[in-house]
C-alpha cells in the first residue's frame, strides 16, 4: 500500500483516512463486500495508530459505508448512493473467498508489503542484499549476447537448448549426468513447485516433508488441495510411507542442503540413507537444491547423483546467487515427467524470458558464475561471522542457535515461547522485520529465522539490538 494519510496538511488524519476509502469505494477499487485487511495491519501500513484508524472507520459505519461481522472483521456495505454501483459490479469478494489458490497468511502479507520499504531492517529477508549482486558485470556480458528476433522469441517449451547443455555441464559437480532432454527451464524454484503441484500431483495427495518447513510459508501445495505431512527423522519410515501410499500419492519435499529454515545440511550417508528408504517405497523426491553453492565448505554430492530409478526430480536456480530477477531455475527429472512439465509450463507463460536464459548460459559457459559464486562466498562467511558475533554478545542467554555452514540464515531458538504475532508487529513499528518461525511450523513460538545476506553491519548491528530490547521486554 503506498498512500498514506499527509501530515502537514490542517485535515485530521482520520478524516483523510475516510475521504481516502471513500475514494476506493466510489472508484470501485473496493467493491461491496471488500474484506478490509485487519485493523492492526492496515494501521500499520498507513502509519497511524490504529485509534485514529478506527476514528475513521467508525464514521464510515455511521455512514452505511462500512459494517462490521463476526470475529471483528471490516466490509464494505451497502448505503442510499451505492445501490447502483451494486448493480454494475461482480462481488469481487465472493470470487476471492471460493478460489481455488489460499491467500496468504496476515505475517507473511505483511512481510511482503514491508519488504518495499527502504527505511526496513530487513532482518529475515531471504534474498541477496543489492551490494552482492553483480550487476555491473551483468550490465556488461549483454554486450556478448545475440538479441535478434528469433533469439529474443518464444523457447522452446523446455526452455533454451544451449541453457540446458551449459547445466548439464555444470551440475557435474553435483555428481549429476544428464542431458538436456531430461531438464526443464522454469522461473525459479518456486515455479518448479507449482508444476509439480499442478501436473503430478492429484488432489489430496501427500507431501512429506520436515517439522520446520519452507513449504508452510507458500500455499503452492495446500491450494489444490495437496496435504502437507510433517515428520521427523525417527517417524519416516518405510511403514509411514507404505500406510499412507496406500490411500493416497505421494512425494517427499526436501532441502539437503542448508535447509530453508534451519541451515541444516544432511552428510552424505544421510542422503544415501533416504534415497535408499524412498526407492524401497517408490517414493518420489523433490530435492530442492538451490542453496548448495552457498556451502561454506565443500558440498558431498546430491540425491540425485545416486538416483538409480528416475525417481528424484532435482530443482536449481540462480535466484539466491546470481539475481533473483532473473527469474530462471531449472528442473531435471525423467523423459515423462520433464515432457508434462513442460507442456504445462508453456501452457502458464510460453516459456522464461528469452533475455534471463541468454544471461545465465553465457554465465555458466565462461566460468563468470563460479568466480561471482567464490567472491559471494567469502562475503557471506565475513556477514554470517559477524551476525554469529551479534548474537553471542546479546542472545546467548536467551536463546540458542548453530553457528551456519553457508547460505543466508541463522535459526534462532528463544528459551521461552516468546515468538508470537504482537512480537512481530512491535518488532515493525520499529522497522524491523523478522519471519518468524510459526510461518514455518503451525504454533511455533520459539524460532526466528535470521538472515545476514540483506542488511548492512549497521542494519544487522541496530536490528539485532532492537530484537533484544523487545525480546527482553517479553520475557
Amino acid at each position: 500500500m503506498q498512500w498514506q494519510p499527509n501530515r502537514s496538511l490542517p485535515i485530521s488524519l482520520s478524516k483523510q483516512i475516510s475521504e481516502w476509502m471513500i475514494k476506493q469505494i466510489q472508484s470501485g477499487e473496493w467493491p461491496i463486500e471488500t474484506k478490509l485487511p485487519p485493523q492492526r495491519q492496515l494501521a500499520l501500513s498507513l502509519g497511524v495508530n490504529r485509534s485514529t484508524l478506527q476514528e475513521a472507520i467508525d464514521d464510515l459505519k455511521a455512514d452505511g459505508l462500512l459494517s462490521s461481522r463476526a470475529g471483528s472483521a471490516t466490509f464494505v456495505t451497502n448505503d442510499s448512493w451505492n445501490i447502483f454501483l451494486k448493480q454494475k459490479q461482480p462481488n469481487w469478494q465472493q470470487y476471492i473467498e471460493t478460489s481455488i489458490h489460499k491467500s496468504n497468511y496476515q505475517t507473511i502479507q505483511l512481510i511482503n508489503e514491508f519488504e518495499q520499504d527502504n527505511s526496513v531492517i530487513r532482518l529475515g529477508t531471504g534474498e541477496l542484499s543489492p551490494t552482492l549482486l553483480p550487476t555491473t558485470d551483468i550490465h556488461s556480458s549483454l554486450n556478448h549476447l545475440n538479441f535478434d528476433g528469433k533469439e529474443i522469441g518464444y523457447s522452446s517449451p523446455q526452455g533454451s537448448l544451449a541453457l540446458r547443455k551449459a547445466i548439464c555441464e555444470y551440475v557435474k559437480k553435483r555428481g549429476i549426468i544428464t542431458t538436456p532432454e531430461n531438464i526443464c527451464i522454469v522461473s525459479g524454484g518456486l515455479q518448479a513447485l507449482q508444476l509439480i503441484a499442478l501436473g503430478l500431483l492429484e488432489t489430496g495427495s501427500f507431501v512429506f516433508q520436515k517439522p520446520f518447513s519452507y513449504l508452510n510459508s507458500i500455499h503452492t501445495f495446500q491450494s489444490f488441495g495437496i496435504n502437507l505431512f510433517s515428520l521427523s527423522e525417527n517417524q519416516f519410515t518405510t511403514e509411514t510411507i507404505q500406510r499412507i501410499r496406500k490411500k493416497r500419492q505421494a512425494i517427499l519435499y526436501t532441502i539437503p542442503t542448508l535447509h530453508n529454515p534451519t541451515g541444516i545440511c544432511m552428510t552424505l550417508e544421510e542422503k544415501k540413507g533416504l534415497y535408499d528408504l524412498c526407492e524401497s517405497g517408490q517414493l518420489p523426491i523433490i530435492e530442492d537444491d538451490v542453496y548448495f553453492e552457498l556451502l561454506f565448505g565443500k558440498p558431498t554430492p546430491a540425491i540425485k547423483s545416486f538416483d538409480r530409478a528416475g525417481q528424484v526430480l532435482y530443482i536449481g536456480s540462480v535466484s539466491k546467487t546470481l539475481s533473483p530477477g532473473l527469474r530462471i531455475g531449472w528442473v531435471i527429472g525423467s523423459t515423462p515427467v520433464i515432457k508434462r512439465l513442460a507442456d504445462i509450463k508453456m501452457q502458464m507463460d510460453y516459456g522464461s524470458s528469452a533475455i534471463s536464459q541468454q544471461i545465465v548460459e553465457y554465465w555458466l559457459r565462461t566460468g563468470l558464475y563460479e568466480r561471482h559464486i567464490n567472491y559471494l562466498k567469502k562475503e557471506l562467511k565475513r556477514r554470517a561471522d559477524f551476525m554469529n558475533r551479534l548474537l553471542n554478545q546479546y542472545f546467548k542467554d536467551i536463546a540458542t542457535w548453530e553457528p551456519p555452514l553457508g547460505g543466508f540464515y541463522i535459526w534462532l531458538k528463544f528459551k521461552e515461547p516468546i515468538v508470537t504475532t504482537d512480537l512481530f508487529m512491535n518488532l515493525l513499528k520499529k522497522k524491523v522485520l523478522i519471519n518468524p518461525g510459526y510461518i514455518y511450523a503451525p504454533n511455533d513460538t520459539q524460532h526466528i529465522r535470521l538472515s545476514f545476506a540483506y542488511c548492512s553491519h549497521e542494519e544487522l548491528k541496530s536490528g539485532i539490538e532492537i530484537l533484544y530490547q523487545e525480546a527482553t521486554r517479553v520475557k
